[in-house]
């Protein structure tokens, strides 16, 4: 068992840092640059997932580790009716997701990938969130917050957008980009035990 849990995180993303400080992790963040292109007739869920993976993978090899530790690569995916929604290219791309999203149930997969020098391993977790209606004035007014514009879907459900969610189906923290559950199991398969260092 690690003595402390470190890990070095493949992602910019303060939500994850956050998760992963929530649960008691310390995280020496280091993004990486891969292509996210979706492939010609990748499933969502091998999409999701390859990224997640490749960007652990990346990581692994590219950032100075000289203390060899884990590095944890994560992807989250929003899909509603097979087609995915990723982050806006702009604001009016965002009004036409989140129209999309009004009224409706859509899916939040989110991918978690730990790669060390002994193992790679693997977790997903999907979740479903149902969307109140949205009018046009109610979405124009969350996007002029700029909350909306570097999130998949456009939309962050840790922020001002939870007042758009009637209902979810699955795990809280999936939905902001980091499933706590999936991600201490994996951890811990790697030898990283959350909170080891208040002991």
């Amino acid at each position: 068992m690690n003595e402390t849990a470190h890990i070095i995180l493949a992602s910019a993303s303060p939500r994850r840092r956050e998760l992963l400080a929530q649960i008691g992790v310390n995280v020496f963040v280091q993004a990486v640059d891969i292509d996210e292109t979706q492939k010609l007739d990748e499933s969502v869920m091998a999409y999701v997932q390859r990224l997640a993976m490749e960007k652990a993978q990346y990581g692994f090899e590219t950032i100075s580790n000289k203390h060899n530790l884990p590095v944890l690569g994560s992807d989250t995916i929003v899909e509603i009716r097979g087609v995915v929604l990723g982050k806006p290219e702009n604001r009016q791309h965002a009004k036409d997701m989140l129209l999309q999203l009004s009224a409706n149930k859509h899916t939040v997969h989110t991918s978690v990938a730990i790669v060390s020098s002994k193992k790679k391993v693997l977790a997903t977790s999907s979740s479903h969130v149902l969307f109140s209606e949205l009018n046009e004035q109610e979405i124009d007014n969350y996007l002029v917050t700029g909350e909306a514009d570097d999130k998949a879907g456009s939309y962050a459900i840790q922020g001002i957008a939870a007042q758009f969610i009637k209902k979810i189906e699955g795990s809280f923290s999936g939905v902001m980009g980091l499933p706590l559950y999936e991600t201490t199991q994996l951890l811990k398969q790697c030898g990283v035990w959350p909170l080891a260092n208040n002991n």
